[in-house]
C-alpha cells in the first residue's frame, strides 16, 4: 500500500509560478513511477509529467518547457515535485499526483491550481 499526500495548489496569476509536492509513503520500494495528472471542467484526466524509478521524463506538449518535475528519495518516502513556472489561465485545473507499481497504481486526493487575473 502506498500513502500520497500533495501540497503546494493555490490561486496565481498568469505568468506566475507554483510548486507541487507529493510525498508518498508505505510501500515506495514497489513504485516504477510517479507523476502528475490534471482536470479540468469538463474535461478528462490528463497525464502532466511522470518521472520513472530510472529519472526518465515525460511531459504533455502543452507544458514542455514550462514545467518540471523532479523527484527526491530518502529511507522512509519518496516526494515528487512539479515546478510550474509561466503559468497560463489553460493551465487551472484539479492537480493529482499519481504513483505507479505496475500492479496497480495510487492516486492523491487532488490539490486545486487556479490561474487568474
Amino acid at each position: 500500500q502506498v500513502q500520497l499526500v500533495e501540497s503546494g495548489g493555490g490561486l496565481v496569476q498568469p505568468g506566475g509560478s507554483l510548486r507541487l509536492s507529493c510525498a508518498a509513503s508505505g510501500s515506495i520500494f514497489s513504485l516504477f513511477s510517479m507523476g502528475w495528472y490534471r482536470q479540468a471542467p469538463g474535461k478528462q484526466r490528463e497525464l502532466v509529467a511522470a518521472i520513472t524509478s530510472s529519472g526518465t521524463t515525460n511531459y504533455a506538449d502543452s507544458v514542455k518547457g514550462r514545467f518540471t518535475i523532479s523527484i527526491s528519495r530518502d529511507v522512509t518516502k519518496n516526494t515528487v515535485y512539479l515546478q510550474m513556472n509561466s503559468l497560463k489561465p489553460e493551465d487551472t485545473a484539479l492537480y493529482y499526483c499519481h504513483a505507479d507499481a505496475g500492479y496497480r497504481y495510487w492516486w492523491g486526493q487532488g490539490t486545486q491550481v487556479t490561474v487568474s487575473s
